[in-house]
């Protein structure tokens, strides 16, 4: 049985986080958040410590060490600014981190990372779950027995409604979230990238406080995509189901079917780095660059190569006038 500490006990990933603890057979010890609705650990592990003073949390990680009990993971389920600061944490304490995408919000910081690993002989884990997701493995030796010349047309399409809380939050802040390309579409880059290669040219045609959408051209791939956390740009079909999320990949003529099989994937990830073959820093790093390289690129404008949900007219900033 291993012993974890979380960092980020009340946000909205981390149940998902205590589950693949227990699920796997191991100890959540020590929790922080500086918000204390985290009754949800109750369900879990009920005698877990829990602090909402960073110090204090560092004093009792601190205080077990020297008492013989180590801690052997850290998971970070921090907002998406401070996952490198509280990763450097993890080592400096002598434990291997498994963080939350995005890794962190800059290539450099990955870079940095990887310096500090050496340094403690110890190994920073990104949850990269979709590429553990059934459907996509599959998808993936497909493209891999395809010919080596032969180019996809893609289109996706992620709508996650959110409401007026969303620009309250930090997820609303650019310089904490990275903007709606790394904060919710970070995963889906990553996917696209391992089954299709790297990118040769990346434009983006518009990215507001709502939506962004652009072209990306990878090795075997001419990917549209569009990503959206406005409910009135969801099908009208799909508002009937009562449903506030659409996600879809179309490949060609064919929907790539994918929106099931979610709800284990973090236990999997847990399996996947408890034996071993977690992915490293190394392997979120080109996704970190895209989205990069996207929250700073200019807009293109629409030029003929868009995403059609692009064309949509443009909303307003709830906040502003």
């Amino acid at each position: 049985m291993k012993d974890f500490a979380l960092i980020g006990a009340a946000g909205y990933i981390a149940p998902r986080h205590m589950k693949a603890i227990k699920d796997t057979g191991n100890q959540l010890v020590a929790a922080l958040d500086k918000f204390d609705s985290v009754g949800i650990i109750d369900s879990y592990f009920p005698q877990a410590d829990f602090f909402t003073e960073y110090e204090r949390f560092d004093r009792h990680i601190e205080k077990l060490k020297r008492q013989g009990r180590d801690i052997d993971y850290v998971s970070i389920c921090s907002p998406n600014y401070l996952h490198d600061a509280h990763i450097r944490f993890g080592l400096r304490h002598g434990a291997d981190v498994i963080c939350e995408k995005p890794l962190v919000l800059n290539p450099w910081n990955a870079t940095a990372l990887q310096e500090i690993e050496k340094e403690h002989n110890k190994k920073v884990y990104c949850i990269l779950q979709l590429r553990l997701h059934p459907s996509v493995i599959e998808l993936k030796k497909q493209v891999e027995a395809a010919p080596s010349d032969k180019v996809w047309d893609i289109d996706l399409t992620y709508l996650t409604s959110r409401g007026h809380w969303y620009y309250t939050s930090w997820k609303g802040e650019n310089e904490k979230s990275g903007g709606i390309a790394t904060n919710i579409g970070v995963h889906f880059y990553d996917m696209l990238m391992w089954i299709f290669g790297p990118v040769q040219k990346s434009t983006v045609h518009l990215h507001t406080h709502d939506r962004a959408s652009g072209l990306l051209e990878l090795e075997r791939a001419r990917v549209r995509w569009f990503l959206s956390i406005n409910y009135e740009v969801i099908p009208e079909h799909i508002k009937e189901t009562g449903a506030r999320t659409y996600r879809s990949l179309q490949i060609g003529d064919q929907e790539f079917e994918f929106s099931g099989g979610f709800t284990e994937l973090h236990t999997r990830s847990y399996e996947h780095i408890l034996d071993g073959e977690g992915f490293g820093i190394s392997d979120a790093t080109a996704a970190i660059h895209l989205v990069h390289e996207i929250r700073n690129a200019e807009t293109t404008g629409l030029d003929g190569n868009e995403h059609p949900l692009a064309r949509l007219p443009l909303a307003k900033h709830p906040f502003k006038k």
